[in-house]
């Protein structure tokens, strides 16, 4: 009955006096973080009077509605905590058959099983929340800002309160006099940290321009004062009106230090400083070399900037030079108002600002001054708002180039009409002669129907009136599409086609379509490469004659035949059931395509020199090395296949030898031998001598001046004889794995002395034809890639001419290298003389 009662004084205190409390935390909150100490005072006065009253409001109201529970309270309480309400029971009395002695009985036993439940009565817990008397959570807020309070705040301010309401200044000064606080903040874009005057022991400061000086005198008004030369305000003439009094127990001065000067406060325990302050120079930006052209008509623009703190931002601004423009034809006019054209500079992601060099990269290919004379000029802001700019440099803005006539002339009247729309009737009487005749001038059907709608469109325009602004951009558009589809020709749409080829192809690889589909998509793949490499051929014949020193894709170069050979390595993959390797390849044809340019023929004899005949001699004795060594391992494949493979696994090596001896042919069987026959050891041991003879009339004529270099590759060359003799006594024992070693040696070899030969040739004969985008055993941005991600050989074929250990991540690349050999070694269905191959050369490496 106690902890009952006890619990429901609990609960009307709780719900009598919770604005009490609320009140109290919020005001003691708000004196411990100084509020009162940077409020006015009569804002302080109004706050505590509001304070007060409502402390009093809150306690009458609780006062008023309290009331102490009685013992008939705590009872009906306790009571409905239990089932039956036994407590009730046991004050009731019978009020029927008392005189029944079964009727009294019954009563007595319920009045005892109810006096042992009453027996288990348990003090119920008080219910103390408030929830919905404080709807808004005030109790909280006021809770949560008196823990911060006690954490990062101050009771003792609570003490300045006394003083703040008799006028006697803080406690702190009634004690100890006047005191003062000083700091000095400089601007966040330096970076630097702020200072606490007090504890600086120097008189002598240097700080950067813009700095924030904060002063708090405590104490009577004339007891400290500030004296300071920084900040540039005049200073108090000695017969002008004094400043009023300030009654405040505490006084905050703040001022922007902006030149060198003396900083002192004066009075009892003042201080001074002589403080040096550092000016905020201007950013300065320059141009950092020419502006380069991309092919697709970006441009790309090196700059420097330098800030003493870090640029914040940076525009180019161009505008038109019209001056320097050509002014005949469409630009005889005068041309409408534009807007400087601004791209906004790129700031580096991480590290300094302060010095830096980066470079802009724009697109203004479909911008109205595209090709006309313009200037342009960098800007850079710093953090404190200055501005930093370069010397002007003009140029004519970089844009697209189109080398169809046609193509040029449409984009020449989409700049007339941007530069004037008076031009409009011109632009229309030069479509109308354009249309009239196209034959032979218009060879896409799509590109003259779209001009002749956009002529309509025009047309129709002009006769309302002059033409509108809308009208004109939607007509500049119409105008860039028809003159990029003129210009590509079908190329686009050959490409597409190309993609959505290899697309269907590589998804009837992933789903495992029947080997006719997967024909029928190869089929559709072959005819739209070969529609897409005679657009782009027509292309580039046309760039070639109106700009011969114009070179597309970086000067890479690919025949047919190295596409016809890369997809019969394709589809060969296939039909092996090499799905993985098939689907690498077609990805790298897909790269491949679109990166590299077209050349008809086969190598271009007419315009090689010696060097790079020589160069093409070695890569056909590499190419026919390669193949030996390929064709001596398929022979110990056959030789120990019914130890490690069955029948069906043996049939499938001899008809990929078969299919792939079929695709060299009689050019690389120099023995007769028909495609798809065994050769014995011998007859292989013949072809290495031949090989072996080959290489040393190529090792006596090598051609270029004597140098390091090409000692270096004759070096090579002469180990590669060497290693292809050892191959050939192998062949002749019919000891097949060091046949092999000794042929992937010479490989090895020869390769090393084609880089050597093309770094001599490229020294000695830097302009000869032939040198230029050319590999010389290097790698060589037109060079495909294999599954393994090699780099090709020459004419297509999938062997690699390249040292695998090259590049910037050479760790990974070795590493990828021993798992894969790792994870053939450990397949047990391949040839055990395969896997001896293998553990040797987990041994060596």
């Amino acid at each position: 009955m106690r902890l009952t009662r006890a619990g429901m004084v609990a609960e009307r205190i709780t719900r009598g006096f919770w604005p009490v409390w609320t009140i109290l935390f919020a005001l003691i909150a708000a004196l411990a973080f100084g509020l009162h100490e940077s409020l006015p005072i009569e804002a302080v006065w109004s706050g505590g009077v509001l304070s007060i009253c409502g402390l009093a409001w809150a306690l009458v109201r609780g006062v008023v509605r309290f009331r102490w529970p009685s013992r008939e309270e705590a009872l009906e309480r306790l009571d409905r905590t239990l089932p039956g309400r036994p407590i009730a029971a046991l004050s009731d009395a019978q009020a029927l058959g008392g005189e029944d002695a079964g009727s009294a009985y019954v009563w007595r036993r319920h009045v005892d099983r109810m006096a042992d439940r009453a027996m288990e009565a348990r003090a119920p817990a008080p219910d103390l929340r408030v929830a919905r008397f404080d709807r808004f959570a005030l109790r909280y807020a006021a809770l949560s800002a008196f823990a911060l309070a006690l954490i990062f705040g101050s009771l003792w301010r609570v003490t300045d309160v006394p003083g703040l309401v008799t006028g006697g200044g803080n406690a702190a000064a009634a004690g100890t006099g006047p005191t003062w606080e000083a700091w000095a903040e400089p601007p966040t874009y330096t970076g630097l940290p702020s200072l606490y005057l007090n504890a600086v022991e120097a008189n002598a400061l240097t700080l950067p321009e813009g700095s924030r000086i904060t002063l708090r005198l405590y104490g009577e008004p004339d007891t400290l004062s500030v004296e300071e030369t920084v900040s540039g305000r005049p200073p108090l003439q000695p017969d002008a009106p004094a400043a009023p009094v300030d009654t405040a127990a505490m006084r905050a001065i703040e001022f922007e230090a902006i030149r060198s000067g003396r900083l002192a406060i004066t009075g009892e325990g003042g201080r001074s400083w002589q403080l040096t302050i550092q000016p905020d120079t201007p950013p300065e930006v320059q141009f950092a070399g020419e502006v380069m052209r991309e092919a697709d008509g970006r441009m790309s623009q090196p700059f420097s900037a330098r800030d003493d703190h870090g640029v914040e931002a940076g525009r180019a601004v161009i505008t038109l030079d019209l001056d320097a423009a050509d002014r005949r034809y469409g630009l005889a006019t005068a041309p409408e108002p534009r807007d400087p054209l601004v791209f906004d500079l790129p700031m580096p992601i991480t590290g300094s600002r302060a010095d830096f060099t980066e470079a802009l990269v724009e697109d203004a290919s479909k911008h109205a001054w595209a090709h006309l004379p313009v200037r342009m000029q960098l800007e850079v802001t710093d953090g404190r708002g200055q501005t930093g700019l370069s010397e002007p440099m003009a140029l004519d803005l970089p844009a697209r180039r189109f080398f169809d006539p046609v193509a040029a002339a449409v984009i020449e009247l989409r700049r007339d009409l941007l530069w004037t729309r008076d031009n409009g009737r011109r632009v229309s009487q030069v479509l109308h002669a354009l249309t009239h005749r196209p034959e032979g001038l218009l060879r896409n059907e799509r590109a003259y129907l779209m001009l002749r709608v956009a002529m309509r469109r025009l047309d129709a325009a002009l006769a309302q009136g002059p033409l509108s602004s809308e009208m004109r951009d939607e007509l500049a558009e119409a105008f860039w599409e028809i003159a990029t589809l003129i210009e590509d020709g079908g190329l686009a749409d050959a490409l597409e086609r190309m993609r959505q080829a290899q697309e269907r192809l590589s998804e009837a690889i992933r789903n495992g379509a029947t080997p006719e589909e997967i024909q029928k998509l190869m089929d559709e793949l072959r005819q739209a490469t070969d529609d897409y490499i005679r657009q782009l051929a027509e292309n580039m014949e046309r760039r070639g004659a109106d700009e011969p020193n114009q070179q597309a894709d970086g000067g890479q170069t690919i025949t047919g035949d190295q596409l016809q050979q890369m997809m019969d390595e394709i589809q060969r993959l296939m039909e092996e059931g090499r799905m993985a390797e098939a689907q690498e390849l077609l990805d790298q044809l897909s790269r491949m395509m679109e990166n590299l340019r077209v050349t008809e023929g086969q190598s271009g004899e007419g315009q090689r020199g010696p060097g790079g005949q020589a160069m093409e001699d070695l890569r056909q004795t590499l190419r026919e090395q390669q193949q030996l060594s390929d064709e001596a391992f398929r022979e110990l494949q056959r030789q120990f296949g019914q130890q490690g493979q069955g029948d069906g696994q043996q049939e499938g090596e001899q008809g990929q030898q078969g299919q792939q001896q079929g695709q060299q042919g009689e050019g690389a069987n120099p023995d007769g031998m028909r495609p798809g026959e065994g050769r014995m050891p011998g007859n292989l041991a013949d072809r290495q001598q031949s090989l072996r003879d080959m290489l040393r009339q190529q090792e006596g004529g090598l051609p270029g001046a004597p140098s390091d270099e090409r000692d270096a590759a004759r070096r090579s060359l002469g180990e590669a004889g060497e290693a292809m003799e050892g191959a050939e006594e192998a062949l002749r024992r019919g000891d097949l794995p060091d046949a092999l070693d000794r042929q992937a040696e010479a490989i090895e070899n020869l390769r090393e002395g084609m880089r050597s030969l093309g770094e001599a040739l490229a020294q000695n004969m830097p302009n000869q034809p032939g040198n230029q985008g050319e590999a010389f055993g290097q790698d060589s941005p037109e060079s495909a890639r294999d599954p393994l991600g090699r780099t090709t050989g020459q004419n297509g074929r999938i062997g690699t001419d390249e040292n695998l250990l090259q590049g910037p991540d050479v760790y990974r690349r070795a590493r990828d290298i021993l798992d894969e050999i790792r994870r053939r070694s450990g397949e047990q269905t391949r040839p055990s003389e395969e896997l001896d191959y293998l553990r040797r050369l987990l041994d060596r490496f």
